[in-house]
């Protein structure tokens, strides 16, 4: 049998150029803490629409649980390994992570944190974020002018995340009571001031139980709490279910922050006066973005004015506008919420 040279020669050079196609395709992976919480859901339905669109191959892992430090160093591993331009990462362990993290940047990969910056922040190229200081402020701004003259009388239940002085639970805890006009004294620091209107704080871990118990507890310390702020919005409704068991659901004001779905349906609802909504399919698209152009041309992102982040923006969200307050309404709100 005659060998066909020809159709072999066509063969190799196909299988060459198909090669060096998939070479020419950016890969960029996406670490999330996990893949249930909505938040993160949404985050990697934004990377994967932009990396859709820009033509790149997205690989997307996640912890097994929120905190698993492990799974996350090994999807970086996996990533430098496959010749990945960039990776985009929501840090489980922030401090933890980062000799992986050295690595990968050696490596030449652009490394971008969304939403939760690492420690220290400089580890990453850039972080993707909230302005969680500016959502907190917000939310204060908002319950000082809806109190009006009360204001000055308030009593304030401060619901935070835990006691480790996370990054994110002291800027949103810091920004609330500033927009409300209580002095801090260091606004890396939570729960020193002095202001005699601040009953406690206490820790709810994020969760609908943990703001059940919280509340419970700071109603025991004084009766006659009448504003609650909550670091997300599942502590709020555990705050408020609180608060209705002893019949104060209508008397006490709560200001939260995220703008997941089920939170901006409790501002319809009445259970939370007003939220700051943050945008992580944003995060994560801005991020792919980036990446690829750090591929194609070597630039890096850059932060946003006056900040040492990058800024994705966060929005007022109540039916109960406040005059100077800039605000939408819950209807406009579920137009944009996530989860």
């Amino acid at each position: 049998m005659k060998f066909n040279y020809r159709k072999l020669a066509c063969l190799v050079a196909a299988g060459a150029l198909s090669t060096a196609a998939m070479a020419e395709t950016p890969i960029i992976g996406l670490i999330t803490k996990t893949n249930t919480n909505p938040f993160f859901v949404k985050m990697k339905e934004g990377a994967q629409e932009k990396a859709a669109e820009l033509g790149v191959e997205l690989r997307t892992f996640a912890g097994r649980y929120d905190g698993d430090n492990e799974t996350q160093v090994q999807a970086i591993e996996n990533l430098i390994a496959s010749g990945a331009k960039g990776i985009l990462i929501t840090p489980s362990d922030t401090a933890g992570i980062v000799p992986t993290i050295e690595k990968a940047r050696e490596a030449g990969l652009l490394v971008i944190a969304l939403d939760t910056p690492l420690s220290p922040a400089s580890a990453a190229d850039m972080t993707f974020a909230t302005d969680n200081f500016k959502a907190g402020e917000m939310i204060g701004m908002w319950a000082k002018a809806k109190m009006g003259d009360k204001a000055k009388d308030a009593k304030i239940a401060l619901l935070d995340l835990s006691t480790s002085q996370i990054t994110v639970d002291v800027a949103r805890n810091q920004g609330f009571l500033k927009g409300f006009g209580i002095d801090l004294n260091d606004p890396n620091q939570m729960g020193d001031e002095t202001d005699p209107r601040i009953v406690g704080n206490d820790v709810t871990q994020g969760s609908e139980e943990g703001g059940r118990r919280a509340m419970e507890n700071l109603l025991q310390k004084d009766p006659g709490v009448n504003l609650v702020y909550t670091i997300n919005e599942p502590a709020a409704a555990g705050a408020y279910e609180a608060l209705k068991s002893f019949g104060m659901e209508k008397d006490v004001l709560i200001v939260s922050v995220d703008g997941g779905c089920p939170g901006v349906r409790n501002i319809e609802d009445g259970v939370i006066g007003a939220t700051s909504m943050q945008f992580p399919l944003k995060m994560a698209s801005e991020g792919v973005t980036a990446i690829v152009e750090f591929a194609k041309s070597g630039a890096r992102p850059g932060a946003s004015d006056g900040l040492d982040f990058y800024d994705t923006g966060v929005q007022l969200i109540t039916d109960e506008p406040a005059k100077g307050v800039d605000s939408v309404t819950s209807k406009t709100g579920l137009a944009m919420c996530w989860g």
